[in-house]
């Protein structure tokens, strides 16, 4: 049933989607006392409390426009693809060198993926979703080209390693909160969040793997999506949480160019299950 209802609006041009998107978007604003307040609350901490009717439209452009994303064929995709700065990868993929790259929730994180494999093999890191009626839709949408998946865990990290060492990009969101044990504390515009340590990780065991940032900016009235390829110029070195908040401060560097986009409502200061409080083992000691 949901397969049939996302052909469906898969068919509708990506204005339209994005014309109703807008709707759905206020719509579960009015409607959501807590997606409500977190979203409020995480923009307004992040310094863009201006961009908030704006991130509310665009937060319901990101679900409406998932349809044509996944659904639909890959010449209207490419016909609403543009690219910005892919020399850099161009030139990282000519020197055999593998890629980290780091997409955060920001505009269209769906679409960066698809556009780079269209190039070259890609693996990103996959978290199935919670709702098991539409992981066949998912993981469809997103093995399309040459797409390869890996699972969250530590075999899904085996595997990206793998591929990287062989020469090979990877994909990573890096602002996705992880699960115990997988991450440090670390700030994110101002206030201690859970940050993986994965990306940082994989670029050392890559032979210092270069990291392109990226994200798709989504276009005004429906006209497509921006891709940005960026260079990380943040170092690396020092313990695990100082390298956490070099990759953090990437983020909010890229947010702050399109912060309307960004995924305001996702709970990204909660305390995974076993996981210490921040400054908790100070307190302690």
């Amino acid at each position: 049933m949901l397969l049939r209802i996302f052909r469906f609006f898969s068919i509708f041009p990506l204005p339209v989607l994005h014309a109703l998107g807008s709707v759905l978007g206020w719509l579960v604003y009015l409607a959501s006392p807590s997606y409500r307040r977190r979203m409020r609350e995480n923009i307004a901490r992040a310094g863009f409390a201006g961009h908030l009717r704006q991130a509310v439209a665009e937060a319901g452009k990101a679900i409406a426009e998932l349809p044509f994303v996944w659904l639909a064929s890959d010449a209207r995709i490419a016909r609403r693809v543009f690219v910005k700065d892919y020399s850099l990868v161009e030139q990282h993929l000519a020197a055999g060198c593998g890629i980290v790259f780091l997409t955060p929730h920001l505009g269209c994180f769906e679409i960066t993926a698809q556009r780079v494999s269209h190039d070259t093999p890609l693996m990103v890191m996959y978290r199935p979703p919670k709702q098991q009626a539409i992981k066949p839709l998912v993981e469809g949408a997103r093995a399309r080209g040459q797409m390869l998946l890996a699972p969250a865990n530590l075999s899904g990290v085996r595997m990206l390693a793998k591929f990287l060492k062989s020469g090979k990009p990877i994909g990573i969101l890096p602002d996705q909160v992880p699960q115990e044990g997988e991450g440090v504390w670390a700030d994110f515009f101002g206030r201690p969040a859970y940050t993986m340590t994965l990306p940082a990780k994989m670029a050392k065991l890559g032979g210092d793997a270069p990291i392109v940032l990226t994200y798709a900016e989504r276009l005004p009235r429906g006209r497509g999506f921006l891709i940005h390829f960026v260079p990380f110029t943040g170092s690396l070195d020092g313990d695990a949480a100082q390298q956490a908040r070099a990759i953090n401060a990437a983020m909010e560097q890229l947010i702050a160019g399109c912060p309307a986009q960004y995924y305001w409502s996702y709970n990204r200061y909660k305390i995974p299950a076993g996981v210490a409080a921040p400054g908790a083992s100070r307190e302690a000691a």
